[in-house]
């Protein structure tokens, strides 16, 4: 889908971005320094990344785990001086405790400043963009594992198999730094490396909303 592009006389730094505002009440990523609107999503992608981060925050508080999941939190990508600065939006943005306890203390906006250890993302119509683009961008960025929660099987058979069933696809990066796969769905565990004790079937993520 084509997306439309905000036309501005110079491009913004990321500071700019987040106090940026179009008055429309759309979401926005920064895209080369210029705002780009991200689609809307529908009631049922809410509903999944809703609850899958409420489990994920109530994991990280029975287990004393130094994270916290937050919904829709702009990343901050790593930029050249003198390049245009970019950023995403994720569905759940895992960020490091200490991180977040850091940004408390200051007066500007929350967002991942610093490369945050997982990102999640819940898939849409855009399901290119989840499985090409963005994997891309946070394997370049870092991030040490990426979610993509794909609920209602949306996804090419290249990435979810055939016949397609929802899936959940997690991205560990390695040593090489590159992602190493593994998928689950119905009653499979998954497993997670941030998360090793998380004891969650993909079917109670999946079926979640």
């Amino acid at each position: 889908m084509m997306q439309a592009v905000i036309t501005q006389a110079e491009p913004m730094t990321f500071e700019e971005f987040l106090q940026w505002d179009d008055g429309s009440d759309r979401s926005f990523e920064l895209i080369d320094g210029i705002p780009v609107p991200v689609d809307e999503p529908n009631a049922n992608h809410e509903d999944v990344a809703d609850d899958l981060c409420d489990l994920l925050k109530a994991h990280c508080s029975d287990r004393k785990l130094p994270y916290v999941p937050k919904r829709l939190k702009q990343v901050r990508f790593k930029t050249l001086p003198g390049k245009k600065e970019k950023s995403r939006k994720p569905d759940i943005v895992v960020f490091a405790q200490a991180e977040w306890q850091k940004m408390k203390g200051l007066f500007k906006s929350a967002a991942a400043y610093v490369c945050p250890p997982m990102v999640i993302e819940v898939v849409s119509n855009n399901w290119r963009d989840d499985y090409l683009t963005k994997l891309a961008d946070y394997g370049e960025l870092g991030v040490s594992e990426y979610w993509v929660v794909d609920y209602a099987a949306i996804g090419g058979r290249l990435y979810i198999g055939n016949p397609k069933q929802p899936t959940i696809s997690i991205y560990t990066l390695d040593e090489s730094g590159e992602y190493q796969l593994a998928q689950f769905r119905g009653n499979d565990l998954i497993f997670s490396p941030l998360f090793p004790d998380l004891n969650l079937s993909a079917e109670q993520v999946l079926k979640v909303g």
